[in-house]
Formats: C-alpha cells, structure tokens, sequence
C-alpha cells in the first residue's frame, strides 16, 4: 500500500514564512539594483561619453536612464530594508536570545556606525570636485578603501562579547556596506542625476552639472567596488566562517 505520508506537506510557523519571504524579497531586489548598478558603471557611462548630440541624450534620458534610475533607487531600498529586518529579527535577536546579549545594542551600534561612516563618506564625496589630490580616481579609492575597512573594523571589535554568531557579524558587515550604499543611491547618485536630467530635458543645463556629475560619478563607482566585498560576505555568512 502506497504510504501516503510520504506525500504529506511540512508545516511551517509564521515566523518561518515570514523568514522567506523577506529573503526571497531580498534577493530578487538585489539582484535587480545590483545589476543596475554594474549596468551604469560598465555600459552606460561609457556609452554617453559618445553621445554629445542634445536631443539624443534627452531622448535617452527620458526613456532609458530615468526609468533604469526608479527600479535602481527603490531596488536599493527593498533589498537594504529587508534585508535588515531578516537580520535583527532572525539572527541578531536569536543569538542574542541564546547567549543572553543585547541584541537592541548591537542594532542601535549597527545604525549608528554605518550612518556615520555615510556621513563622513558623503562628505568627502561632495568636497572631492574642488580638492585636485581627492578627486583623482585612485586616491579617492584609497581613502573610501581606508574610511570602510575602518568601520567594518570597529564592527568586528564591537561585537566580540561572546554570543555573536560569525553568521551575524558577517552579514552586519555586509549588509553595513549594503546601507552605505543604500544612502549613496539616494543622497547622492540620484539627487545629482535628478537635476542633470530635468536641466538637460529642460533644454537648461545645470551650471555645476559637471561638478554634479563628477559627484555621482564617484558615489556610484565606490558602490560598484563596494558590492565585491559587500557580496563575498553575505556569501560568507551561510557558506564560510570567518568569525569564531
């Protein structure tokens, strides 16, 4: 007699459905902004170099770029925000749970440290333009390189009292990264690509669209780089221990 039990479904608890959710919503957004982000930074910018034309660029603005800009901007937001909530719901407050940590601490320390290190990152990005020595290409890498590494250090340092999960500091790390870049599409990236394209559709050229540019050009740059270490440790955190 054929056992039937072998058929049955599994049961799952609200808080498993809600886990798979929001790591299916946090993949499929990812992949959404992050292939936007490597398709502005290998095709796009290198494709408008070549179009000098204005109404061509307009034409590109309006029906490729603007459009590719709202599924890369609110891409970001899904993919941060839930990403973050899987996190502190079902790592940080478990391991807390377990150990018998903090877990609001160490997500105040998460906010905290990555919004500051925005902050510090957002400001040398503004300032880069008008300091030569800044805005080269290689030397802004270098100090984004430190100002990161930096932070991703205190991170470490900050959550080693014990029951922290390598699991948990790997994806604070880059998920860290994840919302320094998060800012960078909306503080920057496309806040100055807004008033370079409405000038530009307007036929009224912004007079610091170059420096607008250039700042856009460095933030999304720095996200590109960023998202290799941002991936390797989201990978890390399941498939690789780093932190014991």
């Amino acid at each position: 007699m054929l056992n039937l039990m072998a058929f049955s479904m599994p049961t799952h608890t609200n808080t498993e459905n809600l886990q798979i959710i929001l790591r299916w919503a946090h993949f499929l957004a990812g992949i959404t902004w992050i292939g936007l982000l490597y398709f502005f930074n290998l095709i796009n910018v290198p494709f408008m170099k070549s179009v000098t034309e204005a109404p061509m660029r307009q034409h590109i603005f309006k029906n490729l770029t603007l459009p590719a800009l709202f599924w890369f901007r609110w891409g970001a937001v899904v993919t941060v925000f839930a990403g973050f909530w899987y996190w502190a719901q079902t790592i940080v407050a478990v391991d807390a749970h377990n150990g018998g940590g903090n877990a609001g601490a160490a997500i105040g320390l998460f906010l905290l440290l990555w919004t500051v290190t925005f902050a510090i990152e957002y400001a040398i990005v503004l300032k880069a333009p008008d300091i030569a020595a800044i805005n080269k290409g290689p030397v802004f890498a270098v100090i984004a390189a430190i100002l990161l590494g930096a932070a991703a250090y205190l991170f470490v340092n900050m959550n080693m009292h014990g029951w922290e999960s390598s699991r948990m500091i790997s994806i604070g790390i880059g998920g860290g990264f994840g919302w320094v870049m998060m800012f960078n599409v909306w503080g920057i990236i496309w806040r100055n690509n807004k008033k370079i394209i409405n000038g530009a559709l307007a036929g009224t050229p912004a007079p610091d669209a170059a420096k607008l540019a250039r700042q856009a050009f460095l933030a999304s740059r720095t996200n590109a780089w960023l998202s290799i270490p941002m991936l390797f440790f989201m990978a890390a955190a399941s498939h690789y221990v780093i932190f014991g």
